[in-house]
């Protein structure tokens, strides 16, 4: 009857931690597993109580650390961004007209659809654009030449 109690709170706790997403309660989830499996073995209920301390408390500490580090994007973690990060800030060719609604451009040899950032722009084909984000397969884009540009969409107000 004690496994079921700690598998119950196992699964609360791991649906819980679906509504809050901070990797802190499905920690105590683990827990509760682990000591639905010292219940299952015929251990006391002191020793489920300790294992569940236990494991929770490693959890925390060592488990949470590591999954949290490798959430991280490769720019926030220093590492080589690929994939879509890679793309975000490079520059690309406009081939077809862009603006708020659609457009094409070419990036590193690959052809995207694309939309303008700033959905008061228009880009033509021949232009440069810089890679603001990527929303699915579509490029959000900016102008390249800074200059003439003004200022960058992160530093607007």
């Amino acid at each position: 009857m004690d496994a079921v109690v700690w598998i119950v709170l196992g699964v609360l706790l791991a649906v819980a931690e679906i509504f809050t997403t901070t990797l802190f309660l499905i920690m105590f989830g683990a827990g509760a597993f682990a000591a639905a499996g010292a219940a299952a073995l015929g251990a006391p209920v002191a020793v489920q109580a300790l294992v569940f301390a236990v494991v929770s408390a490693l959890s925390l500490v060592v488990v949470r650390p590591v999954i949290k580090r490798h959430g991280r994007t490769a720019l926030e973690s220093g590492e080589q961004p690929f994939g879509v990060e890679a793309i975000e800030g490079s520059t690309a060719l406009v081939l077809e007209r862009v603006d708020a609604e659609h457009g094409l451009v070419k990036i590193d040899g690959e052809l995207w659809s694309a939309r303008a950032y700033d959905t008061t722009q228009i880009y033509d084909p021949g232009q440069r654009v810089r890679v603001i984000k990527v929303r699915g397969a579509t490029a959000l884009v900016w102008q390249d030449d800074v200059s003439s540009a003004g200022e960058l969409p992160e530093s607007r107000g």
